[in-house]
């Protein structure tokens, strides 16, 4: 009986074996291009796969049967097809464009194209999603070209930052279809008020240079423009969970209705990520959600997002001191327990896009983000007479200096409208596109006295100081390319824009700054692109672009007094692309002329403020290598290299001197020194390992030249240059109980280097041992990132 039991296994498991197949593939555009990321599903079943970098897809042991196979991918009809097997084993499947509008005409006004005579990467959601384990946008962009990216609390989570081309984020123009993410007083973008917002992101283009005509702040280094989540054909839901070094914990959920009735679609994400941070109670807990909903019509889409984010991020603002680097790089000087940021930020977008005709598409979005929060400071032994209070009469003491705890706030709306109209002739030939928008900012800023050592005149809640500042920001555009002859493209984009602002009220120095502003800007752009054959250009273009003061360079100098200059930027770009089957490559030259850039001299103002002054001539010269190629089906290899050489022709630096009887500042002139934050050499490799299949291991370096903490050129301020690995490992796979799992771990920095991308610096005189000498004194403050650690991630789809 044991006997007959065995053979009777092995005769079940023949016929199992005997009664399975594999089902293989390949998926292509209707134009022959092999797709990547295509979905392949057998309905019904759980079973299924994602086409490779070939399009190849394959499914494995499938029951021999009949069944529905489809095949999906974003921009295109989905494919379905009844199947028998084992008779159909191997398919080769052609998808053809979305018949339906798509969402990509939503930030076609913004963006460039393969036509577009300027220097741009496109970054889409699988890479992204790679390294998206709950850092901020700015890390998940580092190997991206002419990045440096960095973070106040050394591990990505909370204030972090990134430089392009050595220009800071306040001269980064960021959009979020097509809508203005950029503050509008101080042109910066705090990513920490949108946490896990990577989580809602489809692609991200980075135009590098002018680029093309957008709204909000000024390109005046680069561009970042995001496309947020576009609609799935089918329902889903998704579980993402990740933790690691410095107790960071990230947890999110997201569910999608897909269509429904081919029409509508609504979509969710609920996040909330918290860390310890690698610096010393550099802590952080954020929170944040993202909707979605629309209607999609054959020719009309109407769309409403709103996303939220709320932070409390522990104070790492003040660096840590050069001279413990070597002995304490966690150090902060705050340990006032709430020693914190606090801020939270609501953003809704209504957008339209529809086909009007065969010859036009029309795109139009309204937009309203509400923010509101504080910073809290302990602050020892504080001069009264800096928030306009009197002494304090305490017994038989008077006192003009307590310890107090202050908060200040920022109340503000920023709303408006953008817009485009896009004419695409019968031929072809012609492509032309009239956009702009208006938009109003509206901030409160104002300061509290919380608590005070001992009791004064004033009451809890009373207001130090209180402003109010309006900005009205409006642009209108026209752009268009015109084939003049066999693969021959002219572009032409013609800017104009209007900025008129307002302050009025007290400041926190305890000024008025009471006072308006208006500039009227005229922004030029013109090039080529020259297509060679299929995969194959050259492109040449020039662009100007001219940019207003930010809010602390009109509140620190009065504008009666002292206006600061706008700043201009004359930009050429000249660039060869080649895309071919497993490998690209580009190469691009750029100039950067710039016209009154302002910079910090250490000049200061009548209350002895900092305050920035406009340099005459400086520039940006450069050259920027970008290259991918598949060594094998098992290896492939990516990089880029950046080459520049950075300058500003003549530099006055102004010297505190306390070595007199009298306080001064002495004068130093500089010529032909560096730009500050601008390594002459940025680069980055990607070393992509697949030795079975699901499983990916890459290899990830980075290397930046050193930097200069201001524009003297002095090699005793100066960020060393630094040269960071970071391993990733990834496994996914198509269990039948869920559509997707994948497992992901990064370990960043693997050879545990010690490094610092980002600081600050000032020097100063003071009395010297000998009689009527005196010393100069630097004072170096770093932000280090963490040494090894890691982050592992869980991604469960269904």
């Amino acid at each position: 009986m044991k006997k007959l039991l065995i053979l009777l296994a092995f005769g079940l498991v023949g016929i199992a074996a005997f009664g399975q197949s594999n089902l293989r593939g390949i998926v292509k555009s209707s134009t022959g291009e092999e797709l990547e990321g295509a979905n392949v599903i057998l309905l019904g079943t759980g079973r299924g796969s994602t086409s490779d970098l070939q399009g190849n897809f394959q499914i494995r042991n499938v029951p021999d049967g009949n069944y529905t196979l489809r095949v999906s991918y974003l921009g295109f009809e989905s494919f379905t097809n009844e199947i028998s097997l084992p008779d159909s084993e191997l398919f080769e499947v052609f998808l053809t464009p979305s018949s339906l509008l798509t969402e990509e005409f939503i930030v076609y006004a913004t963006r460039a194209s393969d036509k577009t005579p300027t220097t741009f990467s496109k970054v889409d959601k699988s890479d992204i999603a790679k390294l998206n384990l709950g850092q901020d946008l700015p890390i998940l962009l580092n190997f991206t070209p002419s990045v440096v990216s960095f973070s106040d609390a050394g591990a990505g989570v909370g204030y972090t930052g990134l430089r392009i081309r050595g220009s800071d984020q306040t001269r980064i123009n960021v959009t979020v279809n097509g809508i203005p993410l950029n503050d509008a007083e101080s042109h910066g973008v705090f990513w920490v008020n949108m946490p896990d917002f990577a989580s809602s992101v489809d692609n991200i283009q980075i135009q590098r240079g002018v680029g093309t005509s957008t709204n909000g702040a000024a390109t005046f280094g680069a561009s970042l423009n995001i496309q947020t989540d576009t609609k799935q054909d089918e329902a889903f839901g998704e579980i993402d969970n990740s933790f690691g070094s410095f107790n960071t914990r990230r947890h999110m959920v997201k569910v999608g209705t897909g269509l429904i009735n081919n029409k509508w679609a609504f979509d969710a994400r609920l996040s909330q990520i918290s860390s310890d941070g690698y610096i010393d109670r550099a802590s952080s807990d954020l929170k944040s959600y993202f909707l979605s909903g629309g209607y999609y019509g054959e020719k009309h889409v109407v769309k409403l997002n709103v996303f939220s984010g709320a932070e409390v991020t522990y104070q790492a603002w003040e660096g840590v001191p050069e001279d413990l680097l070597a002995t304490n790089r966690t150090f902060n000087p705050y340990t006032y327990d709430n020693q914190v940021d606090d801020y939270k930020q609501d953003h809704y977008q209504l957008i339209y896009t529809g086909q009007l005709s065969d010859n036009w598409k029309a795109n139009g979005a309204l937009h309203y983000t509400y923010g509101r929060g504080f910073f809290e400071q302990f602050r020892p032994n504080d001069r009264l007479s800096s928030y306009g209070l009197p002494p304090v009469v305490v017994g038989d003491s008077t006192l003009s200096r307590m310890d107090i705890i202050r908060r200040r706030w920022l109340d503000n709306d920023f709303y408006g409208g953008v817009f485009s109209l896009n004419y695409l002739s019968d031929d072809g030939k012609w492509d032309v596109l009239v956009g702009g928008g208006a938009n109003r900012y509206d901030g409160d800023h104002f300061g509290e006295i919380i608590w005070m050592q001992y009791a004064g005149t004033n009451n809890i809640r009373d207001r130090y100081y209180d402003n109010r500042a309006v900005k009205d920001d409006y642009n209108i555009y026209t752009k268009g390319t015109f084939e003049a002859g066999r693969g021959f493209y002219l572009f032409g984009d013609l800017q104009w824009r209007k900025i008129d602002y307002s302050f009025s009220g007290i400041n926190n120095d305890q000024r008025d700054i009471s006072g308006e502003v208006t500039y009227n800007f005229f922004n030029p752009k013109f090039g080529f692109t020259y297509q060679i054959q299929e995969g194959k250009s050259w492109y040449a273009s020039y662009a100007v672009a001219n940019r207003e003061p930010v809010r602390r360079d009109f509140t620190d100098s009065p504008i009666v007094d002292r206006a600061p200059k706008p700043e201009n930027l004359q930009n050429v770009e000249v660039g060869y692309k080649v895309q071919g089957r497993g490998f690209s490559y580009s190469a691009n030259l750029y100039y950067m002329k710039y016209r009154d850039q302002l910079v910090l001299t250490g000049q200061l103002n009548d209350v002895g403020a900092y305050v920035r002054d406009n340099v005459e001539n400086s520039y940006r010269l450069g050259v920027e290598l970008d290259a991918a190629y598949m060594l094998s089906p098992k290896f492939t290899l990516g990089g880029n290299l950046a080459l520049s050489r950075n300058k500003i022709a003549e530099f006055q630096e102004y010297l505190d001197d306390y070595s007199g009887s009298d306080f001064s500042q002495e004068v130093i002139t500089y010529t032909d020194t560096d730009i500050a934050f601008s390594p002459n050499v940025v680069a980055a490799a990607i070393l992509d390992y697949r030795p079975i299949k699901n499983i990916e291991i890459s290899l990830l370096n980075k290397y930046v030249g050193s930097q200069y903490l201001d524009n003297t050129q002095n090699e005793d301020r100066k960020l060393n240059a630094f040269w960071t690995s970071d391993l990733r490992l990834n496994y996914a796979i198509r269990p039948r109980f869920v559509k997707n799992l994948e497992l992901t771990l990064l370990i960043n920095n693997i050879f545990n280097q010690l490094y610092e991308p980002n600081g600050y610096t000032f020097s100063y005189f003071v009395p010297s041992e000998g009689a009527g000498g005196r010393e100069l004194v630097t004072e170096n403050f770093f932000y280090p990132q963490a040494g090894t650690n890691f982050l592992a991630g869980l991604k469960v789809r269904f």
